[in-house]
């Protein structure tokens, strides 16, 4: 640790600025390294490929995956299978997100409630949610709202869950002293329960991102005539495994950039804390 991090006159002290440097070089370090481990494994796909270490037809080849990026970039079907899938784990994250944190509270606000749904929610989350599909396409219809309602039930267990171990682990000194000057439930929810639960429901965000995108995933091979989980279908169906490896590409990159946003929430937010 350093010390002294300004001056008596208020400017950065030199340990403070070479520390700030250290940190910097840090960052910008591992950044470079995180390119270079992609570069360097498509790189050795490329390579292995064409050397036929692999077989280019089963596990595709970067080329192979641009050039099928660029024919679905010429008939538009790129956009629109992409939008699609992008749209239904957009709107059942949110869903099982808020969801989950609204039944979270009312199980905070009554303990009688939490030990009535303590032992359904723990069958519901160790059951696995995507054997439901069927049952779920029956009773919503097969098309996209149920797809959205896999991406939903997939999430909001475990945000139920999460969430409410995060409120049930606020220090309870706090929420006594705010009793003890007469503050109401609600007051103690938002003044004291909600802040400091933050962390624990960026964390259930976090999880939730994964979790939708194989809900809607799962939903789309089972139902969907459009998305990139049909694509995926579709290209094993008819042996396109170039289209297969595509979507799964085009997949994890979405992803990625989904969590990097919900990253920048929790830095938003640690920055404002601090």
């Amino acid at each position: 640790m350093y010390k002294n991090k300004t001056t008596a006159n208020g400017t950065i002290s030199i340990e403070h600025q070479n520390w700030l440097k250290k940190v910097k070089q840090r960052k910008y370090m591992i950044n470079i390294t995180r390119i270079l481990i992609l570069l360097g494994f498509i790189v050795f796909w490329e390579l292995a490929a064409n050397l036929k270490i692999i077989d280019p037809f089963i596990t595709s080849q970067p080329s192979r995956i641009y050039k099928t990026m660029i024919t679905l970039h010429h008939d538009k079907s790129l956009y629109l299978h992409t939008f699609i899938t992008t749209y239904e784990t957009i709107i059942g994250f949110v869903a099982g997100t808020i969801l989950g944190i609204l039944l979270a509270i009312f199980m905070w606000w009554s303990d009688f409630l939490t030990k009535v749904l303590d032992p359904y929610l723990v069958v519901l989350n160790s059951l696995p949610k995507t054997a439901l599909g069927p049952v779920i396409i029956v009773w919503v219809g097969a098309g996209q709202p149920a797809i959205i309602v896999m991406a939903l039930l997939v999430s909001f267990v475990v945000t139920i869950l999460g969430v409410l171990n995060g409120f049930l682990e606020v220090d309870e000194d706090k929420i006594k002293l705010l009793k003890t000057f007469g503050a109401t439930k609600i007051q103690i929810l938002t003044k004291v329960v909600l802040p400091a639960s933050i962390p624990t429901i960026i964390s259930a965000l976090k999880i939730n991102v994964g979790l939708s995108w194989v809900g809607v995933i799962v939903g789309e091979f089972l139902v969907s005539k459009a998305g990139l989980g049909y694509l995926i279908v579709y290209g094993g169906q008819v042996f396109k495994l170039d289209l297969v490896m595509t979507s799964v590409i085009i997949l994890a990159v979405i992803a990625a950039l989904m969590y990097q946003g919900v990253a920048w929430i929790e830095n938003r937010y640690m920055k404002w804390k601090i």
